[in-house]
């Protein structure tokens, strides 16, 4: 069946399910494959659960007419989501970046919902399956759209570009993450600069921030190019309290003062990028800074909480060396006299995982701290003299006993770790 055939299926049945125990009658099933399951062989529990088709790759075991084979589901999903795509004249902003992703993603996804029908990343969804799923939901009535690209390896960003023909995009810094996969500092930069290459290859708007040495680098010579920093001329800003959480004052032109309900000095440039891209698209001061005031950050990601006279900064949701820096410093700045780290292990560092766990070690020895908690074997391999647990559940178990009152806590570390379960 041609995608345009499949398309038409779409149009009448436009919610897509790729799980089917979140499969709701009437729904589009598309049976993915991956290394521990095989939607193929879901494909009757679909259909008796009321799914209105089933795309499958392999022989489903029965016949019927609401099975459609094609070569490559996933293959299949994508090109559908290219298909959908090119119904729509709309901006589309591509977002990639090593740290601040999702928060820039969301603080954009304010803003320009102030004045625009904006449709955006749910969640996570920025790999392989998620950034198609995204696409698909985009409705007839969508103004903008603004989808976020995860990466842990080359080519990656440019094959997403593939089916989300971005229109404008933003890298929002460059950094040590999934070392591993790319091979090294100057593949991360490769990586995330094929955004930047498809949009200069496009005539796309590209938004650069000038406080990344490597993303102003990849950006400066392009042509359509918006710039965003601390001292940028098309969206300067600065900090103006920090204390938990960051207070910016705009100049630009106009001046305004923005309090926000982020923790951490290392959002500012998150924040800037918001104000610029809403500055581009003409939404005015007022909204700008109503909507970046209004945002509140959740699934732990730098999300305050307050348990008690306890003050927990819960950014759980992932690590890498700068962002681990990032917090530790920030935290280390902020009032308080009883403060309380406790941190997991950074994956996907490959090679140069040992190094970089010894550098946050040494950054931890340079502050006063009323304890330390390190977790994962990756922490449990460089020699320390802190409190440390093989995972998540025995630092639980010490965070229980120890009874603080009037203290501050930083928990981090990778999506594995699953360092908010201390809190359980």
């Amino acid at each position: 069946m041609k995608i345009e055939d499949i398309y038409k299926i779409y149009q009448r049945h436009p919610s897509i399910q790729t799980d089917t125990r979140k499969l709701q009658e009437d729904d589009f099933f598309f049976a993915l494959k991956g290394p521990n399951f095989n939607g193929n062989q879901f494909a009757k529990q679909a259909l008796d659960s009321g799914s209105a088709y089933v795309v499958a790759d392999e022989p489903v075991g029965f016949d019927s007419e609401k099975i459609i084979y094609v070569n490559d589901v996933l293959e299949t999903l994508q090109q559908l989501a290219k298909y959908h795509r090119e119904q729509f004249s709309i901006p589309f902003i591509a977002i990639t970046g090593s740290n601040g992703k999702t928060t820039t993603k969301e603080l954009l996804h304010e803003v320009l919902a102030t004045t625009y029908k904006t449709y955006t990343t749910k969640g996570n969804l920025n790999n392989h399956i998620g950034i198609p799923l995204t696409i698909l939901k985009i409705k007839p009535d969508a103004e903008m759209a603004v989808i976020e690209m995860g990466a842990n390896h080359l080519h990656e960003i440019a094959g997403y570009c593939e089916y989300t023909k971005p229109t404008h995009g933003l890298i929002t810094n460059i950094g040590k993450a999934h070392l591993e996969g790319f091979g090294g500092e100057e593949g991360v930069k490769k990586g995330k600069g094929e955004l930047f290459e498809y949009l200069k290859n496009h005539e796309g708007i590209i938004f650069v921030n000038t406080d990344d040495a490597a993303v102003y680098d990849l950006g400066r010579s392009l042509k359509n190019v918006v710039f965003y920093g601390s001292k940028s001329e098309n969206a300067k800003g600065e900090i103006v309290k920090n204390d938990p959480f960051i207070q910016v004052k705009i100049d630009n032109k106009s001046f305004f003062t923005i309090q926000t309900n982020l923790v951490g000095a290392y959002n500012l440039p998150n924040v800037l990028a918001a104000v610029c891209v809403g500055k581009y698209f003409k939404i005015k001061d007022q909204k700008i800074k109503s909507a970046i005031q209004n945002y509140q950050p959740s699934n732990s990601r730098s999300q305050l909480i307050q348990r008690g006279s306890n003050s927990i900064i819960l950014d759980a949701y992932n690590a890498n060396p700068g962002s681990m820096k990032a917090a530790i410093e920030n935290f280390a700045k902020m009032k308080g006299d009883k403060k309380v780290l406790l941190l997991g292990s950074m994956m996907e560092l490959g090679a140069e995982s040992n190094k970089e766990h010894a550098a946050i070690i040494s950054l931890i020895d340079q502050h006063q701290w009323n304890s330390v908690v390190l977790v994962g074997k990756n922490f449990g391999e460089i020699k320390n003299d802190y409190i440390y647990f093989e995972n998540a559940d025995q630092a639980k178990d010490w965070l229980k006993d120890q009874h603080f009152e009037n203290a501050q806590l930083l928990i981090k570390g990778s999506r594995s770790m699953q360092m908010e379960k201390v809190l359980e």
